[in-house]
Formats: structure tokens, sequence, C-alpha cells
């Protein structure tokens, strides 16, 4: 099976353990390899691999995963919500709902519309809103004025970036 932009597949090497998408693929011309750049289905990961390490998934395969996977993000988030509350002596009005108000800022559209379905299931109060990483810095003081949350979230900021120091 050929593997085009687009797909679902699995690196070999890996014994297929992340799912990803395949975003870009490259030829190389020095060496006659061809390469993918990969995207997470599930995660936030970014890799590169060699065309012949891929595996195309069959779709029954990406279904169980990622009710899997869904499935356990939920139960992470709301235990993680449930401390994060206790510590800070914030009252919930049941299992699903939550006074707590998150302000989350995620420098990837696709994840950050993800993280919003998932505040949104487990009923808490979100504005999520799509950065990009090398502008977080600049925005991020005036946003928590503006919101006031009770819990900020960055996500997206994979370097250690001076600019965050003067924050």
């Amino acid at each position: 099976m050929e593997i085009k932009k687009g797909d679902i597949v699995g690196r070999i090497s890996y014994n297929k353990d992340i799912l990803f998408y395949v975003d870009r693929i490259i030829k190389s011309k020095n060496s006659k390899k061809t390469y993918c750049i990969l995207k997470g289905v599930n995660y936030r990961i970014e890799a590169d691999s060699e065309i012949t390490d891929l595996v195309k998934i069959e779709k029954e395969q990406i279904y169980t995963e990622k009710r899997g996977i869904e499935s356990k993000m939920k139960k992470r988030i709301k235990e993680k919500s449930k401390s994060i509350l206790k510590k800070r002596n914030i009252t919930t009005n049941n299992e699903r709902k939550t006074n707590a108000f998150i302000l989350h800022l995620d420098g990837d559209r696709k994840y950050a519309q993800k993280s919003e379905r998932y505040y949104n299931k487990l009923g808490i109060r979100v504005v999520v809103k799509n950065i990009p990483e090398n502008r977080q810095p600049q925005v991020v003081g005036n946003l928590v004025k503006k919101y006031n949350p009770d819990i900020l979230v960055i996500t997206g900021h994979d370097r250690d970036d001076k600019k965050w120091n003067r924050l």
C-alpha cells in the first residue's frame, strides 16, 4: 500500500505505539530516500520517519485507540481538575460542573480545538485561545488580566525561550 499525505500510520520500529497522520512527504535527493513528517493523532507530538518504516493503520484500530485515549484523557483531566480545585479551595456544583475557570493557550489549532472539546465534556468553563508559540509571551499577561482565570494552561512551548523569563 502506498502511503500518502493524510494517511494514519504507525512506525514499525516503535511497534506502532503512537498513531500519526502523515503531514508532509519529503524525497531526499542525496540519499534517494523518502521521509515523512508525522503529527500525532491522539498525542501532541511531531516526528519524522523513513516511509519504509511506516504502515497504514486499519480504521477499526484507529477508532479503538481513539476511544481508549479519550477515556484516559477524560479521567486524567477530571482527576487533575479536582486536585487543583481542592488545593485552591474552589467548590464544585456536581460531578460534571465546576465553578473553576480555565484559560488555555495552545500553539496548535487542532489541539486547541481538541482540548476545548475535552473541557466541555467535563463541564469545565474554559476559554481556549490558539496563539502561536512565539506570540504567547507577549499576549499571556493581557489575557490573564482580561479573563482572570483560576487555572492557566499554556501548551506548545517546547523550547527554552528567554521571552518567557520576562513574565
